[in-house]
């Protein structure tokens, strides 16, 4: 890969930044998933293993100021929980304060700076911004994949003053298992589209045709097909202006011999409300909506991914937030986890859709990042990676 890995360093008494991706779920100031932490630790513990000092940095969420409810306080503690080590947080990211945290870090020992997003250059990718985050340190490493779509100051802007640079392990994993999807994909390849809007996975769509044998698609975008064939969709979510683009897409893909399978049945209610009942048939009647595949799509579903050798999965194919019409997702979750293809799932939604499940540990990989996986699918360049290359 043209991409070096964190093994390619040098990183002995050296101060290494790590861009991590810790914006993390929180209600009040508890953390609700780890997950996305728990993803960079065996990077964290590397470089402190190679006696190094890990400056460790993050945004979380989108605060338009400096607020309490969005400082990374909560991650600092649970660091230091699993650490076994104490992790102190900075009290800005950049400044001559936070310099005085770094320069007295020790070796063998990590520091996390506040949230980057409590600067607005951060986002701008203020070249000044960069120059001051790289201050204090000799090394910079990539974590974070899932803002790798993204150009600002900690995933680009900070290359420029840090020449010794690489990805860091869960980077690395993320970039191999969906190279895997591009470079000599073994077949029959198929992907499996859901979610909400066809807007949302045009790009996807068409760059896949490019590459797979069939493509399943479920979830509300698959209301938005159906229609553009002059199916009866009820009450069902329906971009209705980009009809004609669904039809583009059906057209293109016969054009290439693309297999393009929608739900032949659903289950339906008269709306996604908590207690509500699901109705299946192969017709949704006009006062209902389709919330979910039926059991014969799943049927169908599951014996196309029988044969499969390659398999990517962005979106669910049902409104899984309620048990009622998680049905179909996780019926063809389980399905495919057992299969042995290579199978990698979106971030997101789509690996929320699973989670806890155990048979979800089987899949190949599930990436950590929704956008920036759609990006990298869509065939477009990711930022923060292309400033890693050598």
């Amino acid at each position: 890969m043209p991409v070096p890995s964190i093994k390619d360093l040098s990183l002995k008494g050296k101060k290494v930044l790590v861009r991590c991706d810790f914006n993390v779920p929180l209600e009040g100031a508890k953390i609700t998933d780890t997950s996305r932490i728990d993803a960079s630790l065996d990077t964290i513990r590397y470089i402190l293993g190679q006696g190094a000092a890990a400056v460790l940095c993050s945004h979380l969420g989108r605060p338009t100021e400096r607020t309490p409810e969005l400082s990374l306080k909560p991650v600092a503690e649970y660091l230091s929980q699993v650490l076994a080590a104490k992790v102190a947080l900075a009290p800005d990211c950049i400044g001559d304060i936070t310099l005085r945290f770094i320069n007295d870090l020790p070796m063998g020992h990590a520091l996390l700076l506040e949230n980057l997003r409590f600067h607005r250059e951060e986002e701008a990718n203020d070249r000044d911004f960069a120059h001051e985050l790289a201050r204090g340190k000799q090394v910079y490493v990539n974590d974070a994949f899932g803002t790798a779509h993204r150009a600002h100051a900690s995933t680009v802007g900070v290359v420029r003053f840090l020449s010794e640079h690489a990805a860091g392990f869960l980077m690395m994993r993320e970039l191999q298992a969906l190279n895997a999807l591009t470079v000599n994909p073994e077949h029959p390849y198929v992907a499996i589209l859901g979610g909400a809007k066809v807007s949302d996975k045009i790009g996807v769509l068409k760059n896949l045709l490019t590459r797979v044998d069939a493509i399943l698609i479920g979830g509300a975008m698959a209301y938005t097909f159906l229609k553009a064939q002059g199916v009866a969709v009820g009450k069902s979510r329906v971009e209705e202006d980009k009809l004609e683009l669904a039809r583009e897409v059906l057209a293109l893909a016969s054009s290439r011999n693309v297999r393009v399978i929608l739900p032949c049945d659903h289950a339906f209610a008269d709306a996604p409300e908590a207690g509500a009942v699901a109705q299946t048939g192969a017709f949704i009647p006009d006062d209902k909506m389709g919330l979910d595949i039926g059991p014969e799509t799943v049927r169908q579903f599951v014996a196309e991914l029988a044969g499969a050798r390659t398999v990517v999965w962005n979106g669910p194919l049902g409104f899984f937030e309620l048990p009622a019409f998680a049905v179909g997702t996780l019926a063809v979750g389980e399905s495919l986890a057992n299969s042995g293809a290579t199978s990698v799932l979106g971030g997101g939604d789509t690996s929320a859709a699973v989670a806890g499940h155990d048979w979800s540990k089987r899949f190949t990989h599930i990436s950590t990042g929704g956008g920036a996986t759609l990006e990298f699918l869509e065939g477009r360049e990711l930022p923060g990676v292309k400033a890693l290359e050598r």
